[in-house]
């Protein structure tokens, strides 16, 4: 079995292509401040790249900054919608005084399904 070894290679983790005539793209580093942990994460870009202003730290996962000279970027998420509730998109279908009227009715039949007149209903409510 000894006889039959492959010696003097790696199988599957070394290419045996040679990088001889290759021609590597321009690159270029930023570097991103945690705004939480503090610490600093550099990142190789493409030259032609659009950087993002954030990165997400790999620390601790917060927000970290894009680092420009000796401070940082000042990011503005004034043109980020803010998420929409349930409670927003149903008042964007009724209005308050339809929403009442529909809760009447589903209470009057939910007491009429359990049987119970009005006075006893009128004391659990």
């Amino acid at each position: 079995m000894a006889d039959r070894s492959l010696r003097g290679i790696r199988l599957g983790a070394q290419s045996l292509q040679s990088e001889e005539g290759v021609i590597f793209h321009e690159r270029m580093q930023k570097t991103y401040a945690c705004t939480e942990c503090k610490r600093d994460t550099t990142l190789t870009f493409a030259a032609d790249a659009d950087v993002p202003q954030t990165w997400e730290c790999r620390t601790c996962g917060a927000e970290a900054v894009l680092r420009v000279g000796e401070g940082t970027v000042t990011v503005d998420h004034s043109d980020q919608k803010a998420p929409r509730t349930h409670w927003d998109m149903l008042l964007e279908r009724r209005t308050i005084p339809e929403l009442e009227e529909l809760l009447e009715e589903r209470l009057a039949y939910i007491r009429s399904r359990r049987g119970a007149d009005g006075e006893s209903a009128k004391l659990t409510a």
